[in-house]
């Protein structure tokens, strides 16, 4: 039974890809291809498909076709407003990306305050959204996910479990090339405010950015413990090692001008690797939850 199952999802995956990439061709559209939209929308929020998947051996790719039909929606739609005619502030926007709709029994805790979540995004029952967050189109964000005050997950982020996205901390998407795997940040990370992770970059599980951190995929990182620098080769991202502990450093300006002015540019330093002390200290108490 169970295998009967997996196999109707993936057959169901399959037809839908192929609607998808059929439409993503065309330039004019008809209203029943405004239902194979919204179908696929319904998709991505139930966490049926999403932009990008991790395979057998820990490397993630992406999923052309569900950034195709994301894309889709920005074609298809018209501008309508969004807001009350008797409301201060007014939003206008395409009639393909309303908020999400959410309920009570998904079981996910939204502060009042004033958060936005895009539909066609999945949030996982357990995601605790602080005011004022913002989770865009195709972005997936797993079960028991902090998303603090001010922080972004953007288009096609891909979050996962027990993540904590601290206070201003913005977690960048990739929605074009469909092809390029967006920003993913594996489960257990600790992302600390006002930190930014930008296009190219892969944090994989149980690692420790500290405040501040700016990492995109041509930033090289300097591994104190290993005594290597961490870069991005060959198209493929820059990956954060599991467990890593990366704080703001700097490095030396060494031309002629650099060495007279004392100058110094930015840099991400691997201090060490999590041990139970860095547990300890970042651990997201349960009654916060």
């Amino acid at each position: 039974m169970l295998i009967a199952r997996y196999a109707g999802v993936f057959s169901n995956q399959m037809e839908l890809k192929e609607k998808i990439e059929a439409l993503f061709a065309k330039t004019e559209f008809e209203p029943a291809d405004r239902e194979v939209y919204e179908e696929f929308k319904l998709a991505l929020r139930r966490g049926e498909i999403r932009s990008a998947e991790k395979d057998a051996e820990g490397t993630w790719h992406a999923n052309a076709w569900v950034k195709q039909g994301i894309l889709l929606g920005f074609r298809m739609g018209k501008m309508v407003e969004m807001s009350q005619p008797t409301e201060t502030l007014r939003f206008f926007d395409k009639d393909t990306f309303p908020l999400r709709p959410m309920s009570l029994e998904e079981g996910v805790r939204i502060v009042i305050g004033g958060s936005a979540i895009r539909d066609g995004s999945y949030v996982a029952p357990g995601v605790v959204v602080v005011p004022p967050a913002y989770i865009n189109v195709g972005a997936y964000v797993d079960e028991g996910t902090m998303v603090d005050s001010h922080a972004l997950v953007g288009s096609c982020a891909q979050i996962g479990k027990r993540v904590h996205i601290s206070a201003a901390a913005q977690i960048g998407g990739v929605l074009e090339p469909v092809g390029a795997v967006p920003v993913v940040i594996e489960d257990d990370v600790m992302v600390g405010g006002n930190t930014g992770v930008y296009e190219g970059t892969i944090v994989r599980e149980r690692a420790v950015l500290g405040t501040g951190v700016i990492l995109t995929r041509s930033t090289p990182v300097f591994d104190l413990p290993n005594e290597r620098v961490i870069k991005a080769e060959g198209g493929r991202p820059l990956e954060i090692p599991a467990g890593a502990v990366v704080v703001q450093g700097s490095r030396a300006v060494t031309n002629a001008f650099g060495k007279a002015n004392g100058l110094s540019i930015y840099c991400p330093v691997i201090v060490k690797y999590r041990d139970d002390k860095t547990d300890a200290s970042t651990k997201l108490e349960d009654y916060l939850r």
